[in-house]
């Protein structure tokens, strides 16, 4: 894993009125070079031990991104060529002190000469899945107060599927865990990299 953490307690100088100052934070200045925080932002790269992409054998059953800070607003989880080396979907789980397994209501749609949807209830899952699915999109997870998590997304695949999915979890406490893993958990991700990067 390899995180650039952007975030910083400290200014350097006193930024021109209306300017915005960079040092790990975003701040906005009034006539009296008051500064005001607007957006704290961290990015983190996730796969398997830091290698992009998936090794193309025995890569892992699941992506857990561990740590998250208290602050968090809005998750964006980008896929990147994922392969699996199966035909499970793939699962999106949130947690604090643990990833919850039960709990998720929304559904998922796949969408090519047909549609399929699915409703699901123990994780964002990403409906329409072929052994030789490639998959490139992103998935938002933004919060809308009391730890409950709205998401939604868009996801393309190599076999000419577009697969959309809106769904909402509420957490036990403050979410500061992300797994991204599929359906029977035992499918291997075979190709591509996964990318997240969360703003508070």
């Amino acid at each position: 894993m390899s995180i650039l953490v952007l975030t910083s307690d400290t200014l350097i100088g006193t930024p021109a009125t209306g300017n915005l100052e960079y040092n790990g934070q975003f701040y906005g200045t009034d006539s009296n070079a008051s500064r005001a925080q607007l957006q704290r932002i961290t990015l983190g790269t996730i796969n398997n031990g830091g290698t992009t992409p998936f090794p193309s054998s025995a890569g892992p059953t699941a992506v857990t991104y561990t740590g998250l800070p208290a602050w968090i607003k809005r998750i964006t989880i980008s896929l990147n060529g994922v392969s699996t080396s199966g035909t499970s979907l793939v699962r999106v789980r949130i947690g604090g002190s643990s990833i919850e397994t039960s709990g998720y209501i929304g559904s998922s749609s796949s969408i090519s000469t047909a549609v399929g949807t699915n409703s699901f209830t123990l994780g964002f899952d990403l409906n329409g899945s072929l052994a030789a699915d490639i998959r490139s999109g992103q998935i938002v997870l933004t919060t809308i107060g009391s730890n409950t998590w709205i998401a939604s997304g868009m996801i393309k695949t190599s076999t000419a599927q577009t697969v959309i999915i809106a769904g909402d979890k509420t957490l036990a406490d403050t979410l500061t865990q992300v797994q991204i893993t599929t359906v029977n958990g035992t499918d291997l991700f075979d190709a591509g990299s996964l990318n997240i990067l969360y703003e508070g």
